[in-house]
């Protein structure tokens, strides 16, 4: 039986069936990702709380009650304000120099923003609303829902001004809730805003409600406000290495010939793929790829994340081969 050429159908369908198979994948990279999302949600409702606790000792219960009272009752009054957004800041100490290049430390006002939405932003300015957090958590969801990809900002990441990001980016919104302000928000935005608002005493924007915290109060919202960066940067490592690795195969797709070729590869790289189905499913490069060297390659790029007690054991580990080669050769 003749045997089949690989043409430009096949490889994308086989590399698009990688792509799969490396998501599906237990790497290091993964895992970060999904402790990371796990943890999310109860910090979050954490760190709430004492968001609402510092912003309850600024605007009382009784005051909010008096609020509405007179909101209720006058019409030109409009002072009560929902909000999921705070300035929160304390009086402490920065490092400074002085004019003889000493280091001082100087009085100042410190200060943040914390932003509890879906889409709120993580570098503690009212600016930069983004949807890094909402895609990293929502991704399972994403994922399954055609014209929709919580994968694109990674993807696009040098190159976010084209129709087609655009495009998947408008329908990830669409999906999530998260565009048109709060007055529009349906989906998982509404569940997920609905869960932190607060009443305000004060205009509608956070910008002009500066509330005091203390400093430890402050480092916790902090640690909860780069958790959001960590995950967003999880994420990004994660899908990398995928995207990456699919690079990869992609150039060696060009290589090969022969279909067989290219399934003998999937396989020996633990992601066996029958012939029917790359073809039921509806320019050779210059250098030629061995498959199994090709799959040892992929598995190499794996698990680049090594920790401190991992480093400690491979190294005992290659002190004790040495010491056991000398002993040998001593004998």
């Amino acid at each position: 039986m003749a045997r089949l050429r690989l043409n430009q159908e096949y490889r994308n369908k086989i590399s698009n069936r990688m792509r799969v198979h490396l998501e599906q994948e237990n790497t290091q990279e993964k895992e970060k990702f999904f402790q990371l999302r796990e943890n999310m949600k109860p910090l979050q409702d954490q760190t709430w709380k004492l968001a609402e606790t510092i912003v309850r000792r600024h605007y009382t219960p009784k005051d909010v009650e008096m609020a509405y009272h007179l909101q209720n009752k006058f019409q030109n009054v409009d002072t009560i304000a929902k909000d999921s957004c705070f300035h929160f800041g304390y009086h402490g100490q920065v490092e400074d120099r002085d004019e003889e290049d000493n280091v001082v430390m100087k009085d100042k006002h410190i200060e943040e923003h914390f932003d509890f939405t879906l889409n709120g932003n993580i570098n503690g300015q009212e600016s930069g609303k983004q949807n890094d957090f909402a895609l990293a958590m929502y991704r399972d969801e994403l994922k399954g829902r055609e014209g929709c990809n919580p994968d694109i900002n990674i993807e696009q990441k040098d190159n976010q001004s084209n129709p087609y990001w655009t495009k998947i980016d408008d329908a990830n919104e669409k999906y999530l809730g998260i565009s048109g302000g709060r007055n529009n928000q349906t989906s998982f935005a509404k569940d997920w805003n609905n869960d932190y608002v607060l009443d305000l005493i004060g205009s509608e924007y956070c910008r002009d409600r500066s509330i005091a915290c203390k400093e430890n109060e402050f480092i916790a919202l902090m640690v909860w406000q780069k958790a959001k960066g960590q995950l967003i940067m999880a994420h990004d490592k994660w899908i990398t290495s995928v995207l990456t690795q699919v690079s990869k195969i992609k150039t060696w797709l060009k290589s090969w010939k022969y279909l067989d070729e290219a399934l003998d590869f999937c396989a020996k790289a633990n992601c066996p793929i029958d012939e029917a189905e790359i073809i039921r499913c509806n320019s050779t490069g210059l250098a030629i790829f061995n498959p199994q060297n090709c799959a040892d390659y992929l598995e190499s790029m794996k698990n680049k994340d090594v920790s401190r007690a991992d480093k400690i054991r491979a190294r005992i580990a290659y002190e004790t081969n040495i010491k056991s080669q000398e002993d040998m050769a001593t004998n």
